[in-house]
């Protein structure tokens, strides 16, 4: 009975740790690391710079496991509808991965995932997501699901980890609503 118990406990211990939300090292009031990419928008290479996007005003950083997968694509096309409302608070929106980079400029595109409407960026070797805390551990070599938003001050004010992508627009357009307020 005890190992049985004990093999019931080992498998609950794991499931649970696969579906429990991620744990961010960076918290608020941090400086986030600096850091330019690769990037795509709609479709066309360039390099996105997050020290230039600060100076137009706060910045949503999204980490994601990688583009063309099923919650990833939810992800997206959620910030691709809220991405005006992005827009009306001066806010940048940047998604990075360094899951199937090579397929980024597609996603940055297609209508069903970023529709041209924000940037996504390659991250090789998961170099950025390393300085963010933001690494699958389930995947090593992948971003998890992690949302940072970024103050003009380069401090970040929010953070929020869920490999559910359901809440990352929610919470990261809040974040930026109180923001405005200060």
């Amino acid at each position: 009975m005890t190992i049985k118990r004990s093999l019931a406990t080992l498998g609950l211990i794991g499931t649970l740790a696969f579906a429990s939300t991620a744990i961010a090292a960076l918290k608020v009031g941090a400086k986030a690391p600096e850091f330019s990419a690769p990037a795509y928008l709609a479709g066309e290479a360039f390099t996105f710079n997050l020290a230039d996007a600060l100076k137009k005003g706060p910045v949503v950083v999204y980490f994601f496991p990688a583009a063309h997968t099923a919650g990833c694509n939810v992800e997206a096309s959620l910030f691709s509808q809220a991405i005006e409302k992005f827009k009306a608070r001066n806010a940048t929106v940047i998604g990075i991965t360094a899951g199937n980079i090579d397929e980024l400029a597609d996603f940055s595109k297609e209508t069903e995932h970023c529709g041209g409407k924000f940037a996504v960026a390659a991250d090789r070797g998961a170099k950025i997501a390393r300085q963010y805390d933001s690494l699958l551990k389930l995947k090593p070599g992948w971003s998890d699901r992690t949302s940072y938003v970024i103050a003009p001050s380069g401090k970040i004010v929010h953070v929020y980890s869920a490999m559910n992508p359901s809440q990352h627009v929610k919470e990261t357009l809040d974040a930026v609503d109180a923001l405005a307020k200060e």
